[in-house]
């Protein structure tokens, strides 16, 4: 929103790669309208205020965070390598087990970089930090269809963070229900095709 209340297009705070956003969202910060984040002049002024210049922000480093970027940023490679790989392989392989694509577009959210209160290097981070979270999330969704196909039970334990598709799992060493559900439980994605 800006603060005459027109809509100007501020590449700035716009996202990028966001055909539809189905959300509205209004906060005390900002709004969020047709994939674009608006704010308000004086919220654009604070944030400027508020800004640490890259001069400050690498003097007030720490040393040893300094001498491990190298090795944070080295993972870039590795993600962009498994962003390709994920890919590929759900664009052939899911057609041909009838499991639904994941759309990569709805677990990437990349729009901290674009603050106006960070810095080049805040906003390096924050772009990539997006990226590579973003990215494991998709992998997961993609994992856990994968799953539901080829092997979907639970496992004898607990298990923290379970991806979605787990809950549409069978139970542990409930033979007769896997030899009676298997084929219906791997082939079972509905729900996913009514969001779709």
């Amino acid at each position: 929103m800006s603060g005459d209340g027109s809509k100007k297009s501020d590449p700035f705070v716009q996202f990028s790669g966001v055909e539809k956003i189905d959300e509205e969202i209004k906060s005390a910060f900002y709004e969020l309208r047709e994939g674009e984040v608006w704010f308000a002049d004086e919220i654009k002024l604070e944030h400027r205020r508020l800004k640490t210049s890259l001069l400050r922000y690498i003097a007030g480093s720490r040393f040893l965070a300094i001498l491990t970027a190298p090795f944070i940023y080295s993972c870039f490679i590795p993600f962009v390598l498994l962003d390709v790989f994920v890919t590929v392989y759900q664009a052939i392989c899911f057609p041909v087990y009838g499991v639904p694509k994941a759309r990569r577009r709805d677990y990437m959210a990349i729009d901290r970089n674009q603050l106006r209160y960070l810095n080049a290097i805040e906003g390096f981070n924050c772009l990539y930090c997006s990226y590579a979270n973003g990215l494991l999330a998709y992998v997961v969704e993609i994992a856990g269809r994968t799953e539901q196909h080829w092997c979907p039970v639970k496992h004898a334990r607990r298990i923290q963070h379970a991806h979605d598709r787990y809950s549409h799992f069978l139970p542990y060493g409930d033979a007769r229900a896997y030899r009676d559900r298997v084929e219906s439980v791997r082939n079972d994605f509905k729900d996913l095709k009514q969001k779709g």
